[in-house]
């Protein structure tokens, strides 16, 4: 991780803390084209990490979980993450394996952010 991609995962950490009440423990992010892909450990509370010990839990924690973050990102536009990249944010894509309370999101910005802040 370069330093910009390490500043975009506390923008991610710090985004997710503020509109959900707890960020990830771990971000790890890398630009690829105009994509940044951000891997995520340590993501879910005392109370989901209750609520995922029965099956139907972790289905409905699963489908809550990526739903939520997303809804999230589109009524809270991360100015601060479309500042610091100097780029638009036009979709995202979640997902979050509950068992390893490991997520991942794939921003995808307007311009190439691996060609600005890779070489």
């Amino acid at each position: 991780m370069n330093k910009y991609e390490a500043e975009f995962s506390n923008l991610v950490r710090s985004f997710r803390k503020k509109h959900m009440g707890k960020g990830p423990g771990k971000v790890t992010t890398k630009f690829c084209k105009n994509w940044a892909i951000c891997e995520m450990e340590g993501n879910l509370s005392p109370v989901e990490k209750f609520i995922a010990s029965a099956d139907e839990g972790k289905q409905m924690l699963r489908a809550a979980r990526t739903e939520m973050v997303k809804q999230m990102y589109k009524k809270n536009t991360p100015v601060e993450m479309e500042e610091f990249l100097q780029s638009k944010l036009i979709d995202l894509f979640v997902d979050i394996d509950i068992d390893r309370d490991f997520g991942m999101s794939v921003f995808v910005f307007d311009q190439d952010i691996e060609k600005k802040f890779c070489t």
